[in-house]
């Protein structure tokens, strides 16, 4: 829905390549709002910054996702509070906090609208109770004036809730054209529709390439979900989510607030300005009512069409005659201790620094992570920003006391690399195309081939994921290939459009 109210998009000019110089000082691979926010920092304190994007600003997460910019998060700081300590709870509270404050203040200095609304995490089921009051008391503890109450707005019962008053939320395309105009405007340059495909280091720094030729930096931030760099093994540490959304008009105004529930599955609920939406609602207030939820693990359902059919059903059977009018899905990365990663690529070297795993709340974390990279690339560290640090690490011993967690992430990759080739091998293929908005493996020369129509035409791919040879699966809700070992994604014709994988599928 944001993308598509993004009229700025096409006339929005782009850098010319070919008459920029090729060497930076820091390239930030991605322009989402991780890499934007980085870029902007980066080029207010004087540094020669470029931005390299493969397809356009805020296409994958940032352009999908439900864009609260809250603290209260779930369940996520009782999570936190049983793994980790107060002072990284607090350290985790304190960059987040900062965020915020960041987001508001940089789009009231630039006009970019906002709105404030009340936070909730509850429960449905009584089952649940138990977690909503973990979380009051983590919120508690960590300073936030949350308020444990029964009632809501919602239409349907609640068993119980927890409330954080006056938090955020907004449409995040805006904010992010502001930045990019700004990059620009101190030098920097934004470069859309170029994908970084391989990068190498030397002791003065590090070559990107891309389909158009190579650009030099002393420094590379890799801000694209997965990073795109084995190195580190990120993709091994890292459980890629793939969860969908939709906007609904209703025959009323909807109930205010941002509402996320503890149960299974999930729901998440906000409000949003109808903007170029044909409907009215019976009070006239043009509202929207966006919900979230159904995620799974990508690559590991077997219709995610039915996934995302159901939150429309939900919607539809406690809020009578919602009209769904977008629909949209979006893909986030949770870390083996609950806690993002910011920081090297490889501990002990700085050429290569990444952020990711945010575990679905983007909005502050992007933001936190952009300040935590700009103040060690600049070496002018701000001692605020770094007392966020013990949150917010790439390495952390906490890590490596989590053997049972890597395990048993790992050996789920290891499943369903076996099922994937195992079925490939017993799979029978038929002449006949698959039918429209279809996909499916078939075993063609002993080697899985992927066969999909979409649009009317029919498209043959190798199946085989071009990161570790992962088999994919058709993803029916959104006409992709999907890798169910590190979350990669394919359009049907084989060109990469997310995940660790940089290279695109062979045709056949």
């Amino acid at each position: 829905m944001w993308r598509a109210r993004d009229a700025e998009s096409a006339t929005d000019p782009l850098d010319d390549w070919s008459a920029r110089e090729s060497e930076y000082d820091v390239v930030i691979v991605g322009a989402g709002l991780t890499g934007t926010v980085t870029a902007l920092l980066l080029a207010r304190a004087g540094q020669r910054v470029a931005v390299v994007e493969a397809r356009d600003v805020g296409a994958v997460s940032t352009g999908n996702t439900t864009a609260k910019i809250s603290l209260l998060q779930g369940t996520a700081l009782s999570q936190l509070s049983r793994r980790h300590s107060r002072d990284v709870v607090q350290a985790y509270v304190d960059g987040n906090l900062a965020a915020q404050q960041w987001l508001v203040e940089f789009c009231r200095d630039n006009g970019v609208e906002t709105e404030t609304a009340d936070a909730y995490t509850y429960a449905a089921s009584t089952g649940n109770v138990a977690s909503v009051d973990a979380e009051y008391r983590s919120c508690r503890a960590a300073g936030l004036p949350a308020r444990s109450v029964k009632e809501t707005a919602l239409p349907y019962p609640v068993a119980a809730a927890v409330v954080l008053p006056d938090q955020i939320q907004f449409d995040p395309m805006p904010m992010l054209r502001t930045a990019v105009r700004e990059i620009r405007a101190n030098g920097g340059a934004v470069f859309t529709g170029r994908r970084v495909r391989a990068a190498r280091t030397d002791d003065t720094g590090c070559t990107l390439t891309t389909d158009d030729g190579e650009l030099r930096a002393a420094h590379v931030v890799l801000a694209t979900g997965t990073p795109i760099l084995d190195r580190g093994g990120f993709f091994a540490r890292l459980e890629p989510d793939r969860s969908y959304a939709a906007a609904f008009e209703l025959p009323e105004s909807p109930p205010e607030g941002m509402y996320l529930s503890v149960d299974s599955p999930t729901r998440s609920l906000r409000t949003a300005p109808a903007g170029n939406s044909s409907g009215t609602g019976a009070s006239g207030s043009r509202r929207l009512l966006l919900v979230g939820g159904n995620g799974h693990v990508v690559g590991r359902h077997e219709s995610p069409r039915t996934a995302a059919d159901d939150l429309v059903s939900w919607t539809q059977r406690h809020f009578p005659g919602a009209r769904p009018v977008a629909r949209w899905s979006a893909q986030d990365y949770s870390t083996l201790d609950s806690l993002p990663y910011v920081g090297s690529l490889l501990p002990g070297t700085d050429r290569v620094s990444v952020a990711t795993g945010y575990g679905k709340w983007g909005m502050t974390n992007a933001v936190t992570a952009a300040h935590l990279l700009a103040s060690r690339i600049t070496g002018n560290r701000d001692a605020r920003v770094e007392a966020w640090a013990p949150a917010f690490a790439a390495w952390s011993p906490t890590q490596l006391f989590d053997a049972p967690s890597a395990a048993k992430l790992n050996a789920a990759v290891g499943v369903h690399l076996a099922r994937g080739w195992w079925n490939a091998e017993t799979a029978s293929d038929t002449s006949a195309p698959p039918m429209e908005g279809q996909g499916r493996v078939a075993r063609e020369c002993a080697r899985p081939v992927g066969v999909s129509t979409v649009d009317g035409h029919t498209r043959r791919v190798t199946a085989v994921c071009s990161h570790l040879g992962g088999v994919l699966r058709w993803n029916d809700a959104e006409a992709s290939w999907d890798c169910p070992l590190h979350g990669s994604r394919f359009a049907p014709d084989g060109a990469v459009l997310e995940g660790p994988a940089t290279s695109d599928l062979s045709t056949r």
